[in-house]
């Protein structure tokens, strides 16, 4: 399928009034969305933008969570920044404005909402959100940021620590042994790999996780083992 070399007008007025701005620059919304495998030209895919979106989205958070939370310490503080810039959360904010639906790939678009593919939509939303600095300044980039992230702030997993550590740390206390973590299998080209990585805990059933790096891969297993073993809130129950 030839992927047009610009965003719909009747999809981009879509996702302008999803995200409540409309753009002066229509290109830095059309580049937001192209992924590597479908740019027409260098440089005009989003792997700048989500750079510097991941810059912008830390900041507005921590603002946020440094004047909501105002007796919480600063490990307290790394935690919840760490969960809330994490690619599920980012991945969860492409969901909830469907972008799936408009990204521009060279790959089958209904591949998007794969596990594997969880890192796309994470990325595109941080360069969604560098778009909206570049075109409209902090302020409109932090009112994105707020509608999306604020919930997610006071959530019942938000102030959760990583999911190895916290795997490793329940672990310990419960069979006296360590997770032992090893790559299954490694997919896709080096640009954008896909690894399967699974742990093992004496005396439990194993846990499979995927993602594009080993250590979000591991990441990956552990908390799909804390939810199954209760430790953790299942994500969206």
């Amino acid at each position: 399928m030839k992927v047009p070399k610009v965003l719909l007008p009747e999809d981009r007025l879509k996702i302008e009034e999803a995200i409540g701005h409309h753009f002066k620059v229509k290109e830095r919304l059309d580049r937001a969305l192209t992924h590597a495998s479908a740019r027409p030209s260098k440089g005009s895919d989003y792997e700048r933008l989500e750079f510097l979106g991941d810059r912008v989205l830390g900041l507005c958070i921590a603002e946020h969570l440094f004047g909501q939370f105002k007796t919480a310490t600063e490990g307290e503080l790394s935690v919840r920044l760490n969960q809330l810039v994490s690619a599920e959360t980012c991945a969860a904010v492409a969901d909830e404005l469907e972008l799936h639906r408009y990204i521009r790939t060279g790959a089958d678009v209904k591949k998007l909402t794969g596990k594997n593919m969880l890192n796309v939509r994470a990325d595109v939303v941080e360069s969604l959100i560098a778009a909206l600095y570049l075109d409209a300044g902090l302020e409109v980039a932090r009112s994105f940021v707020l509608r999306y992230w604020a919930k997610r702030a006071v959530g019942a997993n938000a102030g959760r620590r990583d999911a190895k550590t916290e795997l490793q740390e329940w672990a310990h206390a419960k069979f006296a042994v360590t997770p032992v973590y090893r790559i299954a299998d490694r997919t896709g080209p080096d640009h954008d790999p896909c690894f399967t990585v699974t742990v093992d805990i004496a005396g439990l059933a194993p846990e499979v996780g995927m993602d594009r790096s080993k250590r979000a891969a591991e990441q990956a297993a552990a908390q799909r083992l804390l939810e199954r073993e209760g430790v953790w809130e299942a994500a969206g129950s």
